[in-house]
């Protein structure tokens, strides 16, 4: 008996990552992706610059990959243990970036782009998914990130009866490494922490004085910048602010923030505490192309060069990327979707990624995933229920599908300890010494995700 294959629209991280978990549990799956460069012509987005599936457009960080103290890194160890392709992908094509896992961007997309084609249940089809999926497709995940089309989105919207959410995400530019001026930067790692791949001096440092901090200031302020019309209205996500909107809201605010000197010495003249610190994050395997860390930016394009080489170390950069905007829209998840991620208008349709309103590549890789495990259950005559809640992934699900916004408005949200289930911080250690009150907290994180690996084990059945 011919099983019907499952509809997974976007081949985003999410929808990726939802085909693979499909295709992984012996059913078959269709993955339909806009973005395509063939003899038809090249169809792409205002952010993506290839046809690559996981192709990632705004940095190439997955943040931190600390599992016991981290929330983030909590959520890298439980997709691992069910079979990420997302992660398998990170690790396989990794670079050094302190402690965050951070990708060669075009390897990843590539590697998962291979291994997608290469499943014997996946099929992808290069078309754009106008409107509501026909209604012959009873299985479908939507997953189409924050550069849904016009098209499905409205269609969504008017079967939701809701008004669309959006904010702006700001790109950060990249810099070629032979271009900065390494006579005045640095390399070195905050608390020269070792990553992943065991490089403690993985971020190259470009320091700043007081008076080169706050000339910098002002050209962020009085620099021209992209403009939004009134009805646009542009409420930013805290966690990926441009930089000049940081500094509106105070002067200080950028060297509390990206700019934090903390945790790092200047070599040249260690006696010397640097003012504020810009760090660039490499970008590709090669080590050719460098982030500028937090520096994700509005300014028009003209002037972002001229302000940027104001930074000691970057006089003479040379800009690979400069930085720039795009939409995000996202759903009204607490109201509009189940615990199985089904639009409760029309149950046919799971949604998967940012447009549920998680913020970040894991956690939007993370719901793909959980999608298409439901998905795949439900295909094969059966159900399952979420993780439980004590679970970086099951707390993602509690927060984008509970009815616990008292009233305020659903805003997308990064994975956090403040989103699982609180533990009493500990007193004494395994050994039964004392902690001091100042590492409690830390070791009350490392209680929360050794309980939430343990209970993915026993969701898993492991």
């Amino acid at each position: 008996m011919t099983t019907s294959p499952i509809h997974v629209i976007g081949g985003g991280l999410a929808g990726s990552e939802a085909a693979w978990q499909i295709a992984q549990a012996g059913v078959p799956v269709i993955l339909h992706e806009m973005r395509k460069d063939d003899a038809s012509g090249k169809v792409t987005t205002d952010a993506h610059q290839t046809d690559g599936l996981a192709e990632m457009v705004c940095s190439n960080s997955f943040r931190s990959d600390d599992w016991q103290f981290n929330a983030v890194g909590l959520l890298h160890a439980e997709m691992r243990r069910c079979d990420s392709i997302i992660m398998s992908a990170a690790d396989q094509h990794q670079v050094p970036a302190g402690g965050a896992l951070a990708v060669d961007r075009d390897g990843f997309s590539e590697e998962v782009t291979r291994r997608l084609e290469a499943h014997s249940l996946v099929t992808i089809v290069r078309e754009e998914i106008a409107g509501l999926p026909p209604q012959d497709w009873d299985n479908v995940i939507v997953a189409t990130g924050p550069l849904t089309s016009p098209a499905l989105a409205q269609a969504v919207l008017d079967l939701s009866g809701e008004g669309q959410l959006s904010f702006f995400d700001a790109i950060a530019p990249i810099i070629h490494l032979e271009s900065v001026n390494m006579d005045v930067a640095w390399r070195q790692s905050r608390y020269d922490k070792e990553g992943p791949g065991g490089d403690a001096a993985a971020y190259i440092n470009c320091p700043m004085n007081k008076e080169q901090y706050e000339a910098f200031i002002d050209a962020l302020l009085a620099g021209p910048k992209a403009e939004f019309k009134e009805w646009e209205n542009v409420p930013y996500f805290d966690g990926c602010l441009p930089i000049e909107v940081m500094a509106e809201r105070g002067r200080e605010t950028l060297r509390h923030g990206p700019m934090k000197p903390v945790g790092l010495t200047n070599p040249r003249d260690p006696t010397v505490k640097s003012y504020a610190i810009v760090q660039l994050r490499q970008d590709n395997a090669l080590g050719t192309l460098w982030n500028m860390v937090g520096f994700q930016t509005k300014l028009k394009h003209g002037v972002q060069a001229e302000t940027f080489r104001m930074i000691p170390g970057l006089e003479n950069a040379q800009f690979a990327r400069l930085g720039g905007l795009h939409r995000n829209t996202f759903i009204n998840s607490p109201k509009l979707l189940d615990k199985a991620l089904r639009l409760k208008a029309a149950p046919r349709m799971r949604f998967a990624g940012q447009v549920t309103g998680v913020e970040g590549y894991v956690e939007s890789a993370a719901i793909g995933l959980l999608a298409g495990r439901f998905a795949a259950a439900e295909r094969k005559g059966g159900s399952l229920e979420a993780p439980p809640a004590t679970t970086a992934l099951g707390a993602l699900v509690e927060h984008i599908t509970g009815g616990h916004m008292d009233g305020g408005s659903f805003q997308p949200m990064n994975i956090n300890y403040g989103l699982l289930p609180p533990l009493e911080a500990p007193k004494v250690d395994e050994d039964g010494k004392k902690i001091p009150l100042k590492e409690r907290g830390r070791a009350k994180k490392r209680l929360m995700s050794i309980r939430a690996l343990k209970d993915l084990d026993a969701w898993l059945g492991n």
